[in-house]
């Protein structure tokens, strides 16, 4: 089968998952020099993303994080926290896409407990 068949596959069923809970996610998405991740509320009249944050923002940069690793991950994960918990999140379900939970992902995720988030 498809790597990316069965990523995709795999971020289906715990999106329906978390669907089904009714509770904010976090999501991230990753390619090979990035880390993009939002913080999405999800309605009957559609998903709404209320914070979003990757190694592209200004911010990030500023604080010297390189692009697509570990410590621009980190970076990542702790602008997320700041931003949810600034428009009063806390609890969110860890929505990781479909990608193991190894390397930038569980840097990511690590770095966004740290903030302040829970999950």
């Amino acid at each position: 089968m498809d790597k990316k068949l069965t990523r995709k596959r795999r971020a289906l069923r715990t999106r329906s998952k978390i669907k089904e809970l009714g509770v904010t996610r976090l999501c991230i998405n990753r390619t090979l020099k990035h880390i993009y991740v939002q913080i999405i509320v999800g309605d009957k009249a559609g998903d709404k993303i209320l914070a979003s944050a990757s190694t592209l923002d200004k911010e990030v940069k500023a604080a010297g994080a390189a692009t697509g690793n570990l410590n621009g991950a980190k970076a990542v994960g702790n602008m997320i926290a700041k931003r949810a918990i600034a428009k009063g999140i806390k609890q969110v379900a860890f929505d990781r896409s479909g990608f193991k939970y190894h390397g930038c992902v569980k840097a990511l995720a690590d770095a966004a407990r740290e903030g302040g988030l829970e999950f």
